[in-house]
């Protein structure tokens, strides 16, 4: 969990009930649930992305096989900018979605960055969700929130345009990292916190 103001971490044995680690990250975590996956180097690994500054903290996740990394920031990687909400992954992908829409910048908060999670030292591509939408009008289109579907090969984020006006789902292959189709509903309303119910109710993030 986020200890927001502190900019840490705070790891809880929830077995326990008592705290395992309070780790330095960057500037206002946010993570939302965060990501999991698979470090080439470092094993299981937990990523946040922060509000206040553009980098990414990934966090050692493995007491028993990977000690020495365990509840310590193992790397921080830079990401598009600062502002983000959300950060996402899922088991059968290495692609890892950083969105920045708190960003005050509109060519970053309309837009995310993607990481392939096996060569982070790579850095990032940018995907323009919001021109993919094709939101009518003008005013803020901030790209928010990847949430992947139960197969894991689609990943969806919404965009938040005003409030009179239209907002929408973009969906992107996973794969190829191209647009599939595009949302739009009179009852999409600056939409945020969709989540696919199996996902969620199996914790897969």
């Amino acid at each position: 969990m986020a200890a927001n103001a502190s900019n840490k971490i705070a790891v809880v044995d929830t077995k326990e009930d008592k705290l395992a680690a309070l780790i330095d990250v960057g500037k206002t975590p946010h993570p939302g649930r965060g990501a999991n996956f698979v470090h080439p180097k470092f094993g299981p690994v937990w990523a946040t992305s922060h509000l206040g500054d553009e980098t990414i903290s990934l966090i050692g996740t493995d007491p028993t096989g990977h000690k020495a990394q365990a509840w310590k920031v193992v790397q921080t990687v830079k990401g598009q900018g600062g502002g983000s909400l959300f950060i996402k992954t899922h088991p059968k992908s290495s692609n890892l979605w950083v969105d920045t829409p708190l960003n005050p910048d509109a060519k970053l908060n309309q837009s995310v960055a993607v990481f392939d999670t096996r060569n982070l030292d790579a850095g990032f591509k940018v995907l323009p969700i919001a021109e993919w939408a094709n939101l009518k009008g003008e005013g803020a289109k901030r790209v928010v929130q990847a949430e992947y579907n139960k197969a894991g090969d689609e990943v969806w984020f919404s965009v938040w345009g005003t409030k009179d006006g239209e907002s929408a789902l973009v969906v992107v292959d996973d794969k190829t990292r191209t647009l599939k189709t595009v949302i739009k509903d009179p009852r999409l309303i600056t939409p945020t916190g969709k989540f696919n119910a199996y996902n969620t109710q199996h914790d897969i993030y």
